[in-house]
Order: C-alpha cells, then sequence, then structure tokens
C-alpha cells in the first residue's frame, strides 16, 4: 500500500511539474501570434496591387489585339440581294 501511494504521489508531482506557468516558449507563441495593427491596410495595398496589375496586362492585351486586327485585312463579304431574300427561305 505504501509503495502504490508513493508511486501515484510521483507520478501526481511530476504530472503538476509539467504545468508550469512560467513556459517561456507559450509566452513568445502568444506574442507572435498577435495581429499586427496594420494589417486591414496591408490588405487592401495587396488587393489593389493584384487589381492594378491586371487590369494593366489586360490593357497591353487589348492594345496588342487592335494592332493585329488593324494590320489584319478584312476579309468579310457583303451577301448579295438574292442571297439577302433567301434567308426568309430556309
Amino acid at each position: 500500500m505504501k509503495t502504490r501511494l508513493f508511486v501515484l504521489a510521483g507520478t501526481a508531482a511530476l504530472g503538476l511539474s509539467a504545468c508550469n506557468s512560467s513556459n517561456q516558449d507559450t509566452v513568445n507563441n502568444a506574442e507572435l501570434n498577435q495581429p499586427g495593427t496594420d494589417l486591414n491596410a496591408l490588405s487592401t495595398d495587396a488587393a489593389n496591387d493584384a487589381a492594378n496589375s491586371d487590369a494593366a496586362s489586360l490593357g497591353n492585351q487589348q492594345a496588342q489585339l487592335n494592332d493585329v486586327n488593324a494590320a489584319g485585312e478584312d476579309n468579310t463579304t457583303n451577301p448579295t440581294d438574292a442571297q439577302e431574300q433567301n434567308v426568309d427561305a430556309m
């Protein structure tokens, strides 16, 4: 009985010693997990930068497409009057 009591007391002492409140790692992790005060401003700036870069690349792409279209010849043909009248018969 004394042996069991001694083992139980030792186990309890070891278990409670692990619950020390001055664990510096826990304190440092809690400090690192705090968000910065300018988090909203940073996220807004990042979103604006992404939108501006997308707009610039789309503008460049539109200019390139306009250049290709201007350089190409117009190969469309207008239908004759007979062809226009034939549409009704389809």
